[in-house]
């Protein structure tokens, strides 16, 4: 059985990969300041991307991206703004909510929503 940390990680690898896939350059992974925490930092095109991954192996419980509520948004922006004053050369960001289903067959299913606020 996997736990929900091992689940995460391996979402979190999966979302790498497809994102170097669609063309997005990998800044960071798992960037802290504080007690903020943002999943993945990329550059698609000219825009720094902030996204958040949430992965789940079922179902059950509702798709991966009903879990990412406004809190959850709304520190996702706080640690962006945190990034944004350490590194402060961009001019276009937004930020992402990357969903990841892994399916039984062995299959993933990806839904990008990009440019989230509240």
């Amino acid at each position: 059985m996997n736990t929900n940390k091992e689940t995460g990680n391996l979402g979190e690898d999966l979302a790498v990969d497809w994102l170097i896939a669609k063309g997005d350059h990998i800044l960071h992974r798992n960037w802290r300041h504080s007690y903020y925490e943002i999943d993945i930092i990329t550059m698609r095109k000219d825009i720094l991307c902030f996204i958040e991954v949430k992965t789940r192996r079922s179902l059950f419980y509702g798709m991966p991206e009903e879990a990412v509520t406004a809190s959850k948004i709304m520190r996702l922006m706080c640690a962006g703004s945190a990034y944004l004053t350490k590194y402060p050369d961009f001019n276009r960001i937004q930020y992402d909510i990357l969903s990841i289903v892994i399916l039984e067959n062995g299959n993933t299913e990806f839904f990008l929503i990009e440019d989230v606020s509240l």
